[in-house]
C-alpha cells in the first residue's frame, strides 16, 4: 500500500521530495524495499494524526520548506491516489487563498443510530440524515504549511479534537476548497478492504 502512495507522489515531479512520517518507534519499514522513489523519511509521528501531521511540518521546515510553501497531507491507508488526482487537486488549489482537500458527494442515504436496547446488542436506526450537499473527505488535503501549523497548533492548545488537515483550518474561519475526488481513492479500513483495494490496483507493482 505504501509503495502505490509513494510512487504516485514520486511520479509528480514538480514536487521536492515526499516525506513519511513514521513512528519512533516503527521497526518494519525498510526503505530498500522502495527502489528508487524518492522520499525522505522522519521518526516523528504521535499518539494521533493531528500529532503525527504537526511533527511532519516541523520536519518539513527542519528541509528548508518555507510557510507559504503549499504542503499535501496524504494517508498511507489511501494507496488508490494517482498522478492524476494530485495534479488535479494542485491544479484547482494553486491560486487559492487558503486550500482545499480532494472529496466526494455523499451517495449513501445515511442513518443516525440509537443505543442499542434490545438483548442481540443491535443499534437501531434513529433516524435518516439528509446527505444534501454533504461530502467524504479524502486526501491529500492542500494548504500552506504556515497556515496548516498555526492551525493544529491552536486546535491543540485549545483541546479541540481535529479528524483532518481541513476541520483544524476551519476552526481558523476559513473555508477549503472542495475537489472531486475518486472511488479509488478509498481508505483501508477494514480487513475485506484489502481485497477491494486490489481490485482497484491490480497485481502490477507500482513504477
Amino acid at each position: 500500500m505504501l509503495a502505490h502512495a509513494l510512487a504516485a507522489f514520486d511520479a509528480c515531479s514538480e514536487f521536492a521530495q515526499t516525506l513519511l512520517v513514521l513512528a519512533p518507534d516503527d521497526n518494519h519499514f525498510d526503505g530498500r524495499r522502495f527502489g528508487t522513489l524518492r522520499f525522505a523519511v522522519r521518526r516523528c509521528g504521535g499518539a494521533s494524526r493531528h500529532a503525527s501531521v504537526l511533527g511532519g511540518l516541523q520536519a518539513l521546515a527542519e528541509f528548508g520548506a518555507q510557510d507559504s510553501d503549499w504542503v499535501l497531507v496524504h494517508d498511507a491507508a489511501r494507496p488508490g491516489i494517482t498522478p492524476e488526482l494530485i495534479r488535479t487537486l494542485v491544479g484547482a488549489l494553486r491560486n487559492d487563498p487558503v486550500g482545499g482537500i480532494l472529496a466526494l458527494p455523499v451517495a449513501d442515504t445515511l442513518k443516525r443510530e440509537t443505543p442499542p436496547a434490545e438483548k442481540d446488542g443491535l443499534a437501531s436506526v434513529g433516524a435518516t440524515e439528509s446527505r444534501d450537499g454533504l461530502w467524504q473527505a479524502q486526501t491529500p488535503q492542500m494548504f500552506r504549511l504556515g497556515m496548516l501549523r498555526r492551525a493544529l497548533e491552536d486546535a491543540l492548545a485549545a483541546g479541540a479534537e481535529v479528524t483532518d488537515e481541513a476541520s483544524a483550518i476551519e476552526r481558523m474561519g476559513h473555508a477549503p476548497k472542495l475537489v472531486r475526488g475518486s472511488l479509488r481513492n478509498f481508505k483501508v479500513t477494514y480487513p475485506e478492504d484489502f481485497a477491494l483495494a486490489e481490485a482497484f490496483l491490480g497485481t502490477a507493482k507500482p513504477a
